[in-house]
């Protein structure tokens, strides 16, 4: 492998910018950190990839380190596979969320057992980018809410940022990890902007990956949610608020390890808890932390954990998707009834 362009990012201080742009500049960072990290994924070089998000990294850091791969995800992520045992971090745009499941294998078979299987000798620091969820119109098999799939395989950490300073921040969290990592990117909130501070450390006062963050102290109802739908969960509270009732909404951030404490926290001062998720409610995410919540928190409750999200069929067409995806009014609708329990 070539030597790596030598390139230093002249943005600083707190500057507005869209989750894309933050990913950009969060991958930047890690390009300029290590010569051992590489990114690799269809069209991802010359183009930037279909979202933009790493527009002209392949011009700054050269096609050795910004890799257009053929249409193959098994082969992409085969291929990390073997450079992270060989010292690199590789981190693998897939295009689209439907189009991860040529991969599955890979991902589930080896990239998540590899070190369990290698007693803790061996370390598979592979990122696996994923933009995903509803919110875009697109095509079949461009909208997929795959994440509780991969929650549920052992030796994978499963993340989505909610906000540009988030996404920031932990892709870098993400690399800099031993662990292989699913970063589940909201492609509905691309575009939507929020304030990052380029200078600050990714220590303190940043939560590490694996915790959650309460984002609006409430003392009514714990409203909990992640990715796409942490947005939709401040807007529900920002209108609960106008009409009397306090809502505390925590962002999970991962899904795999999940922080039940900071949720639970909360559900014990509130004693209400709403889960909101674009995925299928069935065996969702949301199932597994009322299950949790029943289970720490039950001589707390005041009303069943109760859960909002995509219905049990595929993601529909464009024309019909704001009846799948769970907005304001079913979100407040759950709201309602948890507190007329």
């Amino acid at each position: 492998m070539n030597a790596p362009v030598q390139t230093t990012s002249s943005t600083t201080g707190v500057q507005t910018l869209t989750i894309a742009k933050a990913i950009n500049l969060g991958l930047r960072r890690s390009l300029e950190s290590s010569p051992k990290v590489l990114l690799m994924g269809e069209d991802i070089g010359a183009l930037g990839g279909v979202f933009r998000v790493t527009d002209g990294l392949q011009k700054d850091f050269g096609g050795d380190r910004v890799v257009d791969t053929p249409l193959a995800e098994s082969g992409i992520v085969g291929t990390a596979i073997g450079l992270a045992l060989r010292g690199y971090r590789p981190v693998c745009e897939i295009q689209f969320d439907g189009f991860i499941f040529p991969a599955f294998d890979q991902i589930t078979t080896q990239l998540a057992k590899m070190h369990y299987r290698s007693k803790g000798r061996l370390n598979l620091p592979v990122v696996i980018r994923v933009p995903y969820g509803g919110g875009i119109g697109a095509v079949e098999h461009h909208s997929e809410s795959p994440e509780a799939l991969f929650a549920h395989t052992a030796g994978l950490r499963v993340v989505s940022p909610s906000s540009p300073a988030e996404a920031f921040t932990m892709i870098q969290q993400a690399i800099a990890s031993p662990d292989p990592v699913l970063f589940f990117e909201p492609k509905g909130r691309y575009w939507e902007k929020g304030p990052v501070d380029l200078d600050a450390p990714l220590g303190a006062p940043h939560p590490g990956l694996d915790t959650a963050k309460v984002l609006r102290p409430g003392t009514d109802v714990t409203l909990v949610a992640y990715g796409p739908t942490v947005q939709t969960a401040l807007k529900a509270a920002e209108v609960a608020g106008a009409e009397g009732t306090s809502i505390e909404v925590v962002d999970l951030r991962a899904l795999s390890p999940l922080d039940t404490a900071t949720v639970a926290a909360s559900v014990k001062k509130t004693g209400r808890c709403v889960v909101v998720h674009e995925a299928p409610v069935l065996y969702g995410t949301g199932a597994e932390v009322a299950a949790r919540i029943a289970e720490d928190c039950f001589y707390h409750l005041h009303a069943p954990v109760l859960r909002v999200g995509g219905f049990h069929a595929p993601y529909p067409v464009a024309k019909i998707e704001h009846d799948y995806l769970p907005g304001l009014d079913r979100v407040l609708d759950a709201v309602d009834r948890s507190l007329a329990f």
